[in-house]
Formats: C-alpha cells, structure tokens, sequence
C-alpha cells in the first residue's frame, strides 16, 4: 500500500510517500481501505515538524478518513460497510489515515450517515465536525439567531468555512474575520454577511470594549480571542476550538463576571462515540450541496507535503481533499 510516512533522520523529520507492507499495519479490529482522508492544521504541524503533534515514530500522519470496511472482528462493523474516523489520536499516537489501508479500533469509528458520500463525508471531515461542535456550544450557551451577530475568525480555514455555511444555514447572521483579501468573495459566497480584517483584531484589548458580538466560534486564540472576549455581548458565549496564532490568552475576568461571558473549550479528539452520529446527522442535514464544491481543493497523495507547508504559510483556503 501506498503512504506518508514520518521519519526521523539525523534529528530531522522526514515525510515521503513510500510502498509500505500492509503487514506492518497496527493489529486493530477493523481494517479499513481508505478512499479519503484531509489535510488539517494539525497535520501540518506533524508533516512539516513545526508542531510537537507526533508522538512516536515512523508514523503515518492524517487524523481523520473515510473508507471502506476491508476485515472487521467488531460485530458492529461489516465487510463493505462505510465508515468514518475523526480524532481518537489516529495520525498523532496511531497510524492514520494518509495511506490506503489503516488497522484501527472499532469503537473509533463511525458509520457513514445514508446519503452521505465517503467523499462528502471528508470535505466535512474533522474541521467540519469541529465547527459542528462549536454551533452546538452556542446554541448550548442560549445563542440564538435573534441573538446578534456571530463573530468566526479563521474564516478562510477548514472549521471556519464550514462554521460560516452552518451558521448560515440555521439563520444566524454571520462576520468572518479574514487576513486575506483575496478570500472576500468565497467567504460571501459561503453566507457571511460582514467581512473585517484580521489587524483590527490585533493590537492589545481593552479589558471591556464596545459589545458587538452575541457570540462567537475561535480557531485562532491569543490576542484575537482575548479582543473577542472583551466586545462580547451580555451573556453572550464564545466557542474555542483551536489556537493556530497562539495558546496564550492575554485578557481579564472582567468579561465573564461583568457581562456573564460563556468561554467555551471545543475538543473533536475525544468527544463521546456515542453521541458522533447525532452530529453527524445534523451536518448532512444543515451542509447545502453548494457547500461541497465551494470549499474543497482535491489533491493526491504525492502532493500533500507540499499542501501541508502551505497550510503553514496560511495559503490554503477552505478544506484539502487527500484522494487515495
């Protein structure tokens, strides 16, 4: 089978795809030929080494895949059955899915909804579930369409495409916020109604600033989620779901004990297995077809180191479709 795979030479990582025996796979209970997998911040954090993301080597990168059920000692998974995976730490401590085969555990799977492609299923992938995730903490968090606008920055990405179609979908009125000009038209024609620059989120926040949003869904942290929180409206909630400028939060308590401020955590990787098809029934439902040709870039195997550096110099726009 063919994969990426991650070495380590001379204290430097090496990613090529290569002919690897389908031998070598993890002994798992279910075995799945991969028809698709994607390329995600995280995993090009693994690819290039600039991320502490792996956690033993060689490893085969990609947290998420669809695929078809190849061998299965899971009496919930059947030979020729479609399936699913997103986190469970596949691509970081487990073989994942940048290959044409992965051995993996039953309980990380899931089945593909009826009237859900394996393709589609990886457009929505795991930045798709993520942003899923995060409308669901807003609405948790008493967020309503009347509520006000919605703040999604990292707009351009993976989460925060899928976040602006999503939002729309549900009638909320939605700003991205986006360092990139050139992505003004793709992010209208996702459902945003506003669009502001990244700039003005940058310098240092105040510790209450003018109320302008009744929430919000963050892909960025540091200085930009610290500024959100401050202009967050009376019991308005802020979803947090990655940190692609920076793990550091300079803010104050005063959002949250003087507007009743909601922050949010969103984690993908270990959310409930139990509760996975809920969320995915409702992806299927809310993403329009548009959505799938709008924010999806196709690309082979071959191609993705070269993807994955340009994920870290923020030149991809919308979700990176691995065909295997």
């Amino acid at each position: 089978m063919k994969a990426l795979l991650v070495e380590q030479h001379d204290d430097k990582l090496n990613a090529n795809v290569q002919d690897i025996d389908e031998k070598i796979l993890p002994i798992h209970e279910v075995i799945v030929d991969i028809h698709y997998s994607t390329l995600n911040y995280k995993d090009g954090l693994a690819i290039t080494g600039k991320g502490k993301i792996l956690r033993q080597l060689p490893m085969v990168p990609g947290i998420d895949f669809s695929g078809v059920v190849h061998h299965s000692e899971d009496p919930r998974f059947h030979i020729g059955q479609h399936v699913l995976l997103t986190g469970w730490g596949v691509g970081e401590n487990h073989w994942g899915g940048l290959a044409q085969k992965a051995g993996v555990k039953g309980d990380w799977l899931t089945a593909v909804p009826e009237g859900l492609s394996l393709k589609n299923a990886m457009i929505i992938g795991t930045a798709g579930f993520t942003a899923m995730l995060c409308v669901m903490a807003l609405e948790q968090g008493g967020v309503t369409p009347q509520s006000g606008d919605i703040l999604v920055t990292g707009a351009s990405g993976g989460v925060g495409s899928t976040a602006i179609s999503l939002l729309t979908a549900l009638g909320y009125q939605v700003t991205a916020l986006s360092g990139r000009a050139s992505n003004h038209d793709y992010l209208r024609k996702l459902g945003a109604k506003n669009i502001i620059t990244r700039e003005e989120f940058e310098p240092a926040s105040r510790a209450l600033d003018k109320q302008r949003w009744a929430g919000a869904i963050d892909t960025v942290g540091g200085q930009i989620l610290a500024n959100i929180l401050s202009q967050t409206n009376y019991n308005g909630t802020v979803a947090a779901c990655g940190l692609a400028g920076s793990f550091s939060l300079p803010t104050t308590v005063m959002p949250f004990i003087l507007r009743n401020v909601r922050l949010q955590g969103v984690d993908s990787v270990y959310f409930p297995a139990e509760k996975r098809a809920q969320v995915w029934q409702r992806l299927l439902k809310l993403l329009p077809e548009t959505f799938y040709q709008q924010a999806m870039t196709e690309i082979t195997l071959d191609e993705v180191p070269r993807y994955a550096q340009m994920i870290m110099d923020n030149q991809v726009t919308g979700r990176t479709l691995v065909k295997l």
